[in-house]
């Protein structure tokens, strides 16, 4: 499969991410979700292969969260699903999809574990080193 990366190219993080996937000589589908939302369906697919609830997806720092009031423990899963269709800004990024599985990449280093060749080290836009131990 090749890699894919559900990107928004004005977030820190996901450009970190798709940097160090580079770097590591991958060349990964870039989608920017923002433009390009994902199908219910295939959120859905997304999170089981990334084992994570919606809640844990949802990107709560947003302000149309507050406006939806989906921080409120009542608010089903399903209802969460509907509110990141409806407004992709939801949908935390990066998530990153390869061969050795799918994560939500924050940090961005927790690419390092998708990848078959990672860097051992990589310097994000801040500055900030960071090292990969190969096993």
């Amino acid at each position: 499969m090749k890699p894919l990366i559900f990107h928004n190219p004005n977030c820190g993080t996901s450009r970190n991410t798709l940097a160090i996937m580079k770097a590591s000589g991958e060349h990964p589908e870039v989608v920017e979700y923002l433009k390009t939302p994902p199908a219910r369906e295939y959120l859905v697919e997304l999170l089981a292969k990334m084992a994570i609830s919606p809640r844990a997806l949802l990107r709560s720092k947003e302000p149309i969260n507050d406006e939806l009031g989906l921080d409120d423990s009542n608010i089903s899963d399903d209802q969460i699903i509907d509110a990141m269709i409806a407004h992709p800004i939801l949908i935390n990024r990066p998530i990153v999809l390869t061969d050795k599985g799918a994560a939500l990449c924050r940090p961005s280093e927790r690419v390092f574990e998708l990848l078959e060749n990672p860097v051992s080290s990589f310097t994000k836009e801040d500055g900030e080193v960071i090292h990969h131990a190969k096993p």
